[in-house]
């Protein structure tokens, strides 16, 4: 018999030889019917291939994104067979699963695919996914490995690269290939699919490579969750950040700027200026102070620090100064800056926790082909801060910033949100910095204080910065999409390299720990993911106009005039329609352009010092007072941002 322990710490004994389809059966055959994918021990197995002895066990479905991964990554292998089967000669090279869906880098050779041969080719995988064919693993010599790809010399490029013993096959049907593991059980698991788009793609990446198409795809276990994708997608297409942000006037991009560079126009400046004033207010209630450092450092601040040997090639090159072996660069992150504020001068253990922050812009080089509107960008403005408390202070004060983060995702209506408690690599510590005791601590501090703080969490090796471990809020939007937002980092390396100290109540000198945190994350990216979520219907006390007055005539344009005064005085964003269109043209435009309140006026509400509000969305919310209306709007937004 095998002892396999279940993620809730059950044990459970099976005979030696099961497999992890085995267990899931012995649970209920409702798992085992819906079971994906496994790992045991740490590492991802096939669920029909015997355990090899007593372990951990982790089965997957189809609501873990492992599951998803080993569903798209065997869909890639149907994809690469109908490849093969329908364009003879190609030369297929890798394909792997990614966020959503898969793809597949092919050589062509003399043929080529369009939008045309799309459904041809749907057609034909799904007929090969009908067959139920297993996905089974098998290990090949390099020699034979080799032999196998003779004709192929991106495969055999792959495999000039492994070693005997780490190299393997996938077979299903009578197609083969190159593979490290990872499927499902068959696959007729496969439901649905469909091919989203071919591109170009450079072989490893290297412009310098020959050119390849890369034929994108994605499937599901059942043919109603296509439909449900496809429908998200087009809202996706209504809700893009890009168009939505050349609608409401909010940024712009230049090519005489540069790449990568936005220009936020007056009303996009003045929304992240009511964003960060809005996260400034928590701070000073939280005892956090303002710092500001300078867009430029000296080199060597990096290099102690370990960024520029982790970094440097992802920074600007350096700048060069008159001065012999002097080099500085474009500010890629805020935290070495601070470490020197900090180090300004002597710290008491009676003046922990020190609280800095700084909305930081910093620089770093992203590929052309990898920048998107403002998610991806190569300036950008951090939420940036950093705290430097005692050790037995750590827990209290990260549990502080989880606060903050979680008071920032209620006010902005986002609901749904994982905690993903990033640790180190269990294998590969070459990436990191520090000793394994600090790395320890950071970890067993960050694992404590989300269990106490009761968040829905997920813990994920291998994805820890390269000094500390790190909480990172994986945030879904209206569409069901993921982002990672806000991030919480425990820090023990940096006080080191920089020699961070502060005078004990002991009268000896000590090192502080460092939490990095950034609740929005970057500006950019947090309005980007705001936009789309919110559809450009901006939260009332967010929006850039939350009013619009609508005179029905010239005749009443003064009295619009001094009602948009009037509101004014009670901090409200006004504006007046004065064009010479209809009361109807002025109403469809004012909810296109999703301002919150419409106020008509006329003869009557003139006469009677009065607006008639209209709702955007809502349609006619009947007549008030000005000052009524002032004070139903200021409620509202008061409600909204409630109190830290």
């Amino acid at each position: 018999m095998i002892k396999i322990t279940l993620p809730d710490g059950s044990v459970k004994e099976f005979p030696e030889g099961s497999s992890a389809f085995d267990v899931a059966m012995g649970i209920s055959s409702g798992l085992a019917r819906n079971v994906l994918s496994a790992s045991f021990n740490g590492q991802t197995v096939e669920t029909r291939e015997p355990l090899p002895g007593d372990g951990e066990l982790i089965l997957y479905t189809w609501d873990n994104p492992e599951g998803q991964k080993a569903f798209w990554h065997s869909s890639a292998h149907v994809l690469a067979q109908t490849l093969e089967q329908m364009y003879p000669g190609i030369k297929l090279t890798i394909g792997p699963a990614i966020d959503n869906g898969f793809y597949y880098d092919v050589d062509l050779g003399e043929h080529s695919i369009g939008e045309a041969d799309f459904a041809a080719i749907e057609k034909k995988m799904l007929e090969n996914a009908r067959a139920k064919s297993e996905f089974k693993m098998r290990e090949v010599s390099k020699a034979d490995a080799l032999q196998a790809y003779s004709d192929n010399e991106f495969k055999t490029e792959l495999i000039q690269n492994l070693q005997d013993g780490e190299i393997t096959f996938c077979d299903h049907a009578e197609f083969t290939d190159l593979c490290r593991g990872g499927h499902l059980p068959n696959t007729g698991f496969i439901k649905a699919v469909k091919i989203m788009n071919v591109a170009g793609a450079y072989w490893r990446g290297d412009e310098n490579k020959p050119q390849l198409t890369r034929i994108y795809g994605i499937s599901f276990p059942k043919a109603s969750m296509l439909t449900e994708y496809l429908e998200r997608l087009e809202e996706a297409k209504k809700r893009d950040h890009r168009k939505l942000g050349k609608e409401l006037e909010l940024f712009t991009f230049s090519q005489k700027v540069g790449q990568g560079l936005p220009l936020w126009l007056p009303k996009g400046a003045e929304l992240r200026e009511r964003l960060e004033q809005f996260l400034k207010k928590a701070q000073r209630k939280a005892g956090y102070e303002p710092v500001i450092s300078p867009h430029i450092g000296n080199k060597e601040l990096y290099v102690t620090s370990g960024h520029y040997a982790k970094y440097g090639k992802d920074s600007f090159q350096p700048i060069h100064t008159p001065e012999e072996d002097e080099e500085y660069l474009l500010k890629p992150m805020n935290c070495p800056h601070h470490c020197e504020i900090y180090k300004s001068q002597p710290r008491s253990y009676r003046d922990l926790p020190i609280r800095f922050a700084e909305f930081g812009t910093v620089y770093r080089y992203e590929q052309s082909g990898e920048l998107h509107g403002l998610t991806r960008v190569r300036g950008f403005t951090q939420d940036d801060a950093h705290l430097f408390c005692m050790p037995d202070q750590l827990k209290d004060e990260f549990k502080k910033v989880i606060d903050l983060v979680l008071y920032i995702f209620k006010t902005l209506d986002f609901k749904e949100y994982t905690a993903q408690i990033s640790l180190r690599d269990k294998e590969d510590r070459s990436k990191y910095i520090g000793s394994d005791e600090n790395w320890e601590k950071a970890e067993q501090a960050i694992i404590e204080a989300a269990e106490e703080k009761q968040l829905n969490t997920i813990v994920e090796y291998g994805e820890a910065a390269f000094y500390g471990p790190k909480l990172d809020f994986m945030v879904k939007d209206a569409l069901g999409r993921q982002w990672q937002l806000g991030t919480i980092q425990v820090d023990y390396n940096l006080p080191e390299r920089f020699e961070l100290e502060y005078k004990g109540a002991d009268n000896e000198m000590h090192r502080p720990v460092m939490i990095h945190r950034a609740p929005f994350g970057s500006m950019e990216r947090f309005v980007a993911v705001l936009l789309e979520h919110c559809g450009g219907d901006f939260p009332l006390w967010l929006t850039p106009n939350q009013v619009i007055i609508l005179p029905i005539s010239e005749k009443y344009a003064a009295y619009a005039d001094k009602v948009s005064y009037l509101l004014k005085n009670y901090d409200l964003r006004t504006l007046v329609d004065h064009r010479s269109e209809k009361t109807g043209r002025k109403i469809r435009d004012a909810e296109l352009a999703k301002i919150p309140y419409m106020l008509i006026v006329g003869e009557q509400e003139e006469v009677a010092g009065t607006v008639s509000v209209r709702k955007h969305g809502d349609g006619d919310q009947g007549t008030m007072s000005i000052e009524d209306f002032a004070s139903l709007v200021n409620q509202e937004v008061n409600e909204k941002i409630g109190a830290f």
